[in-house]
């Protein structure tokens, strides 16, 4: 009896290991994917081609652009620098008459058809033009002189259409001179009307 009870347990200690090796060494089952799944990794050389293609054109246009700012930029520049210029030529260039005289010189005449024609081009400036005069004669003769000069200039803007109202005078005879030599020279440079933007 006890053999027999041996012999079943060494029966069912075989089954039982055997169907744990058959349930262990089954064959996993195959799942196919989907066609989509599987091409997903892949790369379409058609879609990788137009996406460089229009990265190149984004990169062209936005260099382009950045080209076009930097033109309009420097001709901004360039027209800052012109009006500049002009506004500093109109402020520093004198007209000079000539010993104890308010006449207009053929010079200071072509100096003054350019100052008008700046004023033209701003409407909304003001001067003030300055009559001098050099250290030779008394100080009221070269107030009067010097309020001449400066009237002389005035007219002659106003004749070429610029308004009276945006211009005014105002004389230093010798009390402001650009040179204080005592000599020819000197003397030719302070005998002038100035114009300065109010």
């Amino acid at each position: 009896m006890m053999k027999k009870q041996v012999f079943r347990s060494l029966v069912l200690a075989l089954m039982v290991a055997g169907l744990v090796c058959t349930v262990s060494c089954a064959k996993k089952p195959v799942v196919s994917e989907p066609m989509g799944a599987a091409l997903e990794g892949t790369v379409d050389p058609d879609a990788a081609a137009k996406a460089a293609a229009l990265a190149k054109q984004r990169a062209m246009e936005e260099a382009m652009l950045r080209e076009k700012a930097l033109k309009e930029s420097a001709l901004k520049d360039a027209e800052l620098a012109k009006q500049a210029a002009a506004r500093s030529r109109f402020t520093n260039q004198n007209i000079h008459f000539a010993y104890d005289s308010a006449d207009l010189t053929p010079m200071s005449r072509t100096l003054l058809k350019e100052k008008a024609l700046w004023l033209g081009e701003n409407p909304g400036v003001m001067v003030v033009v300055e009559g001098h005069c050099d250290d030779r004669g008394t100080m009221e003769y070269n107030l009067a002189l010097g309020d001449r000069r400066a009237f002389s200039a005035k007219k002659f803007l106003t004749d070429l259409g610029i308004a009276e109202s945006r211009l005014s005078t105002i004389s230093y005879g010798e009390e402001r001179p650009i040179d204080p030599a005592n000599n020819e020279t000197a003397w030719a440079k302070n005998r002038r009307a100035q114009f300065v933007i109010k």
